[in-house]
């Protein structure tokens, strides 16, 4: 009886409770956050896997953005300095491959990305071999495809000086496919600007001259766009079918420079007025497809393909002072119809705890260029490389391994001369990691990678600097091989988490620029030097001063070098680093940052990039973001190098007048319910070479 009853209870009991567990599971998401007041659930900001760091964003960052870009912002990632004012992405003063769902992209992309899509970005800091040679990857993964559409549009002007620049993109969706059309442009015309110049000269005989440089004027011009329009077809788990069409015109690329030089042997003064810049157009065209096989085998295929039309040009005329006579006068022209092409196709085969990839890749650059100062004679170089590699990754318990081999074959040849050299070069790789728990893990791995000449250090077109310097390529130059041994420390602790370590660095037959007098000339060419060490030390913390308030995070580093060429053995340590700080609440978030540039070593000069701060105070309302900032609130603008060469010592200093207050308005539309780009898991390179008119 009492059996009869139990069984009568249960199956009365499951009537009621399957459905109220159905109905609990399907809603869950709906409970109202007040009703669990009394706990509070907070996902790490970052997980530490083997070969990555994955940040999740969260509720507040992706409210408080408008576009990829401030996005990124948000997120933190402490080594990462994003500039929005700028459009740009650096780490550690270093370029970052960019990628979404694993196709490589531009800041464009990133910019037209919805922050709501964005699932987590991953941060690989020390890149395998599928990467060729990336410092660090940045990869954006965005939700599945669905059906809707969207128009994100945004504009920033400076009000005292004619910079600006302008960004639209819109995304239309029809069942599996997905088109694109976006432009944008980046006004930056007559920027007021002007140098500081000394420089030395030594001659065989030993005498020497100094000549000083009062700027007098000078102005900066870079003033670009870019129009994109792409298809994609996205069959979840089976098939992507990606197409890209764009063209990116440079309208001005130009900087001037006018000074009064003065003469240490007490010659007349001089007046010297210098520029230099390019000017063109490149098309280019892009294709991919990714198929999935069974037992979870990939296979992708990506091509690319560009065209570059423009001229590169300098001028360098000296006068007397109140004379319009040229004592005198260098103009270099030189015409460039460029192609090139990539093909790149990769295998992935993945298990539980490992994963194979094996991938070749083919790139051609052909050129010709024309130069009108040397009566129109016409250059013509060709460019091959192929890549192969296969790489491994096993995961044991706490232990992660990563090993892998890639083969680089390099050829180039310019066709009136005959003249050219080729290579093969092998590029190991590994990793081990060791994570203890959650909140901390050890790395140690090592990179190798190959760098070609560029056509600018082959061309054996002599091109004149000045009144007596000249520039000529050398052809015999042969590939370069870098290597690095990196070991990272990670933490992660409640409210701080980051990154402690050091990098050893050696580029032993390093392409670098050597001088030497010929006659009356003094030349530049380049060398396979005997190569460059350093050894740098960083931190980079990300800390939660304020929860949901205020965050803050940086990068800091110290490195010291050597380089060796052929008869010259120099030194250089410095401090570098970046600092960002975020306050965000009731829809204000005030933001700023400042970046100290790295000081680089590279054959006899050390040069500096962009000392750096920004102030902005943005507000978002419904589909709306209103802001103003001011770029260098404080400190002064300084790009420039520093030449140690024996026959020509130098030191240049350009200043920008870059104190610059700013407005800038942004506005989303969306409708319908959200569909991601194509997932790319690989992307080749193809981009036309360009020439570069002397300078000094």
């Amino acid at each position: 009886m009492t059996t009869t009853i139990l069984k009568k209870f249960l199956a009365a009991a499951s009537i009621i409770l399957i459905p109220a567990i159905a109905v609990s599971q399907e809603t869950a998401d709906t409970i109202p956050v007040h009703e669990l007041n009394e706990v509070i659930v907070r996902a790490p900001k970052v997980i530490r896997k083997a070969d990555m760091d994955v940040y999740y964003p969260s509720q507040s960052a992706v409210e408080n953005s408008r576009n990829g870009m401030q996005l990124l912002t948000h997120l933190m990632i402490p080594s990462l300095t994003v500039t929005d004012a700028l459009g740009t992405i650096k780490a550690a003063g270093q370029s970052v491959q960019l990628r979404i769902n694993g196709r490589k992209a531009s800041v464009d992309q990133v910019k037209a990305l919805l922050p709501a899509s964005v699932k987590r970005v991953e941060w690989i800091d020390n890149p395998g071999l599928r990467y060729n040679g990336a410092s660090y990857v940045l990869n954006f993964i965005v939700a599945n495809p669905t059906l809707g559409g969207s128009l994100h549009a945004e504009g920033r002007q400076a009000l005292n000086t004619p910079w600006g620049d302008y960004f639209v993109d819109s995304k239309f969706n029809t069942g599996l496919s997905q088109f694109e059309v976006g432009g944008m442009f980046k006004l930056t015309n007559k920027f007021k600007s002007h140098r500081d110049y000394k420089e030395t000269f030594r001659y065989p005989s030993g005498n020497s001259l100094t000549r000083t440089e009062s700027p007098l004027s000078g102005h900066a011009d870079n003033t670009f766009g870019r129009l994109w329009s792409s298809y994609n077809y996205i069959k979840p788990d089976t098939t992507t079918f990606y197409l890209e069409a764009s063209v990116d015109p440079t309208f001005s690329d130009d900087r001037m420079s006018k000074g009064l030089l003065s003469l240490s042997d007490g010659g007349e003064e001089i007046v010297l007025t210098e520029s230099n810049g390019n000017k063109g157009v490149t098309p280019k065209l892009s294709a991919y497809l990714e198929h999935h096989l069974a037992n979870r085998q990939t296979i992708v295929v990506d091509l690319n393909g560009s065209f570059y039309i423009g001229k590169s040009y300098s001028d360098y005329i000296e006068q007397k002072p109140g004379l319009s006579v040229d004592l005198t006068d260098i103009h270099t022209m030189i015409k460039d119809r460029n192609q090139a092409y990539a093909l790149e196709t990769n295998y992935i085969k993945r298990w539980d705890n490992s994963r194979l990839t094996a991938g070749a890749s083919y790139t051609a650059n052909r050129n010709r260029s024309v130069y009108e100062n040397l009566g129109g004679k016409i250059f013509h170089q060709r460019q091959d490389k192929a890549y192969i590699f296969a790489e491994y990754f096993q995961r044991i318990d706490k232990v992660t391994l990563t090993a892998g081999l890639g083969t680089q074959y390099t050829h180039y040849l310019f066709k009136e001369s005959n003249q050219g050299n080729h290579s093969w070069n092998l590029r190991p790789q590994a990793t081990i990691s060791y994570r203890l728990n959650q909140l901390h893990r050890f790395r140690l791995s090592f990179q190798s990678w190959q760098s070609a000449p560029s056509l600018a250090e082959s061309n054996v077109a002599p091109q004149q600097i000045d009144g007596f310097q000249w520039r000529i390529g050398n052809p015999d130059l042969k590939t370069s091989n870098s290597y690095m041994m990196s070991f990272r420390y990670d933490f992660n602790f409640p409210r701080i988490a980051g990154t402690f370590g050091l990098r050893a660095f050696n580029s032993p037959n390093a392409i670098t620029p050597y001088l030497y007098w010929k006659d009356d000339k003094l030349i530049t060419s380049y060398e396979n030097s005997r190569g460059l060490q350093n050894l740098t030390f960083f931190l980079s913390p990300q800390i939660e001063v304020i929860p949901d308030w205020i965050m803050a995070s940086g990068h800091i580093q110290y490195r010291v070098e050597r380089m060796r060429g052929r008869d010259y053995r120099l030194y250089n340590h410095n401090w570098s680093g970046n600092l960002n700080v975020m306050l965000s609440h009731w829809g204000f978030e005030l933001a700023g940052q400042y970046v100290r540039a790295q000081h680089d070593l590279w054959g006899e000069k050390i040069s500096w990039g962009e000392n750096l701060s920004i102030v902005q105070l943005s507000y978002n309302w419904k589909n709306w973001q209103f802001g103003a900032g001011v770029i260098m609130p404080f400190g002064k603008y300084d790009q420039g190098s520093k030449m140690l060469n024996h026959w020509n010592t130098n030191e240049k200093h350009m200043r920008l007048d870059m104190r610059m207050p700013y407005i800038s308005l942004s506005y989303d539309l969306r409708w319908g319910r959200q569909k991601r780009g194509a997932n790319k898991l690989i992307s080749s390179d193809a981009n036309a070479d360009r020439s570069t008119a002397g300078g000094r």
